[in-house]
């Protein structure tokens, strides 16, 4: 039988609050995640990942608009640049979530949301507009946020599960595991066919990493 597609959206903050080091280690991070995404996409030969970048700053815009099956993604750096428009992106990535063009037969789609800072325009709005379609409702949804700053209140209403809690990158480190839990545990949470009620990444804790007192690794 023919696989299913999944789809894998990244939703990234590339405000000015993001420069230097963090936009630097994201990249790094997303980056090295990818043969980790490939390797449990081949765990899951019924399911077919495609990946897709959004980034939010003063405008919203596609980095990578067309699906690109995994084996074939090959990432392509972001850069900062102005607002934190939150609300812009979820209302770009509304559209996507339709069917069409998103496949009756798919399986789930990720929504992986990366921020370091508080939305700057309705974001509200642009949530209401991917819980309205059919795939928003369905898709499971990972939060990360990137330093003390961050708006953990609005992460947490992206993830609209109360069961379900941001991933805090307060570090490098840190923010390397949390891309790297976003990018599995996620896949193999929408490349599974749930039967009933419960959200399977509520039952796939994450540890963010504790680092020594002597740890070398710069907090943001």
């Amino acid at each position: 039988m023919a696989n299913r597609p999944v789809h894998f959206i990244w939703l990234l903050d590339c405000s000015y609050s993001m420069q230097g080091e963090k936009i630097a280690r994201l990249n790094y991070a997303i980056r090295e995640a990818v043969p980790e995404m490939r390797s449990v996409a081949h765990d899951n030969p019924a399911a077919q990942l495609l990946l897709r970048t959004v980034t939010f700053s003063t405008t919203a815009t596609w980095h990578h608009q067309t699906p690109v099956p995994v084996d074939d993604f090959a990432w392509q750096d972001v850069e900062v640049d102005g607002m934190t428009n939150l609300g812009e992106a979820l209302h770009l990535v509304s559209r996507e979530l339709q069917s069409p063009p998103m496949p009756q037969r798919a399986l789930k789609p990720v929504l992986a949301l990366v921020s370091d800072g508080v939305p700057t325009d309705d974001w509200k709005a642009g949530l209401k507009a991917i819980d309205a379609t059919p795939w928003g409702r369905k898709a499971v949804r990972v939060a990360i946020a990137i330093g003390h700053d961050a708006d953990r209140s609005v992460l947490q209403e992206f993830l609209a599960n109360p069961e379900l809690q941001p991933l805090d990158a307060n570090s490098p480190k840190q923010l390397a595991a949390a891309i790297r839990w976003a990018s599995t545990a996620a896949v193999k949470a929408a490349s599974q066919p749930v039967a009933g009620s419960g959200d399977p990444l509520a039952k796939q804790p994450f540890a963010p990493p504790v680092l020594d007192d002597d740890d070398d690794d710069d907090v943001w």
